[in-house]
């Protein structure tokens, strides 16, 4: 096939497209300034200057982009957007404005980067809008604030600023590998040009001009890529269970519903980089022989809803979707479904119902959907890392990726990192890196010189991961040896002021909501453990009849109540709903024992455990938390220490929350 640019170019889009369609794709691109009837090599030097503006690589005019994803609006980056505007209006300061999403760095909300004329381009965190004029005017007159730079980006053909480090040596960065988030905070989500100057849609022209749907999934497989969502079966593997599986209509399925406690990247991925997704979502249904397409995704996300359908609209404008793609036969129609947000539309044949119109629920399997899916036909479901990672897998090659790993596990695995760490947000390393390194290295570690307790991987599914083993390798074989999962990747952090059992209650009750209810195990056995686990929390005193007792026997028939849901539930929701008491029984029993014998919370979370009682050195008698008392337990005379009755007090915590003396102690 004739070559028009090299594979390196920045229009290698060019490279596997037949002349006409080059024609047609460029006149999409260059839209006014494209001559009718022109040929495709009139404008080659049109289209090289174009992308090069779409890569920022040097800009005639400043460029202040904005990090305007869920987590930096949430921080105020929406207010920030309007004083940057407001700011070049008033100072008539002719400016590009750039809507970008999360770079990763969550924690550092809001984001900004400033690029000017012949200068890398600068990063700098906690912007919030009071901050922007003095940013502004530091920046625009060639002056680097340093309170607030996080650093430069790596650009060719610029000058770089003066004692500012490179934004990849930031300790948050400097470990990642970012082939998933590598566009996020950088481009405009809204701009498929953008995408397209960093090299988008390259993968799926190569795939359906110069590949074979066997081929394709071939590649998928050699490559090692395993589903990101939870089990980490092969991908390539799946697909070819549908490519060869018999039916006059196939669909395919991207899962970006996300229910984890905890887990933000698949949300993160379509703020701020949609076109990765549709890319990958095309190449794996042509793999398959899909004609359409649904992206299920909860309606609690309506800023990556928002930016999905638009970057649907150009996909189909620019001839990546819909009918005839690129002159090549194949044809796809892109769908956003929807969901309400249900915990159990996370399992495939749950997620399948849901967009049939019917209640999420599970059906049992086989058939699986790959042979018998939506509607009956050959169904491949894939979530959105596991797709993100496609289009790299298919232009760079499957040893590309393969390359970087473990044995049993390749590529990068992105996590949502939270909870007690310095430095939160997404993090995406090399399968192999070690929890310490993520937590740790990457993350800052703990805050307030508290100590590590634990790692919860893998959300309600998943365990938690104790600090004996840290230096544990990411990957999908290595963590079951501990009790935990992979999961989507949610991990959330927890320092000695978490209670472990708290935490197995809180994802017990979780679990026990959001179960649909079809099967017994499930339903019945987690509202079960749910009753025992508030039992081991509950006082002496909140106790009737044979209410200890029955606390007693409830603890005797936990684990052979866990294994009675793992092994009986009908989906893999309900087999692994036992799992965070599992393994918090498992590396925390001696929390368990201080609870059920002693009823006592060392970490001071479970409230109904807790003693009060009044520091009379510190207490000055101005009876705020005497007036507070519902039980009317505290005793004092005014401008006198008072005392708590501790038969009376029915430990509420009120008089806790009252004294602005720190005369009150729990334990």
């Amino acid at each position: 096939m004739k070559k028009t640019f090299n594979d390196t170019s920045s229009n290698a889009i060019f490279t596997w497209l037949p002349g006409p369609m080059q024609d047609r794709l460029a006149a999409a691109i260059l839209k006014g300034s494209y001559k009718e009837g022109g040929a495709f090599s009139d404008h080659q030097q049109d289209l090289e200057t174009y992308f090069s503006a779409m890569r920022r690589e040097d800009v005639n005019r400043p460029v202040i982009f904005v990090g305007a994803g869920t987590c930096g609006l949430g921080a105020g980056a929406g207010y920030t957007l309007e004083a940057v505007k407001k700011y070049l209006t008033g100072k008539n300061i002719e400016a590009d404005v750039r809507e970008v999403g999360c770079v990763g760095l969550c924690s550092s909300e809001p984001i900004v980067d400033v690029q000017l004329p012949g200068k890398a381009r600068l990063c700098f965190q906690e912007v919030t809008s009071d901050k922007v004029d003095s940013l502004l005017d530091a920046t625009l007159s060639g002056t680097v604030p340093q309170e607030n730079v996080l650093g430069q980006y790596r650009q060719e053909g610029v000058a770089i600023w003066e004692n500012v480090p490179y934004l990849d040596q930031h300790p948050f960065f400097a470990l990642q590998t970012r082939w998933v988030l590598q566009n996020c905070g950088v481009i405009d989500p809204g701009s498929i040009d953008e995408y397209l100057a960093k090299g988008g849609y390259c993968g799926l022209i190569k795939t359906i001009h110069t590949k074979t749907r066997p081929e394709v999934c071939d590649e998928v497989e050699e490559s090692g890529l395993r589903g990101r969502g939870g089990g980490g079966f092969p991908a390539g593997k799946k697909w070819k269970f549908a490519l060869n599986s018999e039916g006059d209509k196939k669909y395919m399925i991207c899962n970006a519903d996300e229910g984890d406690p905890g887990a933000f990247m698949d949300r993160a991925v379509i703020e701020g980089d949609p076109h990765r997704l549709l890319e990958g979502l095309a190449i794996a249904a042509y793999a398959i022989g899909a004609s359409k397409a649904y992206i299920y995704i909860r309606a609690e996300y309506p800023l990556a809803i928002e930016r999905l359908k638009k970057a649907i609209s150009q996909a189909k404008e620019y001839g990546f979707s819909g009918e005839n793609i690129l002159d090549s036969g194949f044809n796809l129609d892109v769908i956003i479904k929807q969901g309400a947000g249900a915990f159990v539309c996370g399992e495939e044949t749950a997620l399948i119902h849901s967009i049939e119109g019917k209640r999420g629920m599970p059906r049992p399997r086989p058939p699986f959907p790959a042979n018998s899916g939506l509607f009956g036909k050959p169904t491949i479901i894939n979530n959105v890392e596991t797709l993100a990672n496609v289009p790299a897998i298919v232009l760079n090659g499957a040893s590309w990726f393969n390359a970087l790993g473990t044995e049993n596990s390749k590529g990068t695995k992105v996590f949502a990192l939270s909870g007690k760490v310095n430095r939160t947000g997404l993090v995406e390393v090399a399968m192999g890196t070690s929890v310490r390194t993520i937590v740790f290295d990457v993350g800052g570690g703990v805050p307030d010189n508290r100590s590590f307790k634990a790692v919860q991987i893998g959300g309600p599914s998943g365990g938690c991961i104790p600090s004996q083993h840290l230096d544990i390798e990411i990957d999908y074989e290595s963590l079951k040896t501990v009790g935990a999962i992979m999961g989507s990747g949610g991990l959330v952090v927890m320092d000695d002021k978490n209670c472990m059992v708290d935490v197995a209650k809180f994802f017990m009750d979780f679990i026990q909501r959001e179960s649909c209810g079809k099967c017994i195990p499930c339903r019945e056995g987690t509202r079960r453990m749910l009753e025992i686990l508030n039992g081991i929390t509950r006082a002496r005193r909140n106790e009737k009849e044979y209410d200890t007792l029955e606390r007693f026997q409830g603890i005797i028939q936990l684990n052979q109540l866990a294994k009675v849901i793992k092994d009986t539930s009908l989906c893999g929701l309900g087999q692994t709903a036992p799992n965070p008491v599992i393994s918090t029984l498992q590396w925390f029993k001696d929390e368990y024992e201080e609870h059920i014998y002693e009823r006592k919370c060392a970490a001071g979370v479970c409230t109904e455990l807790l003693t009060y009682s009044i520091d009379s050195e510190k207490c000055i008698g101005c009876t705020a938390c005497m007036r507070k008392c519902p039980a009317e337990a505290i005793m004092g005379k005014p401008k006198a220490p008072h005392y708590i009755v501790p038969d009376k007090c029915i430990g509420c915590g009120a008089c806790l929350e009252t004294c602005k003396f720190d005369a009150v102690r729990a334990s």
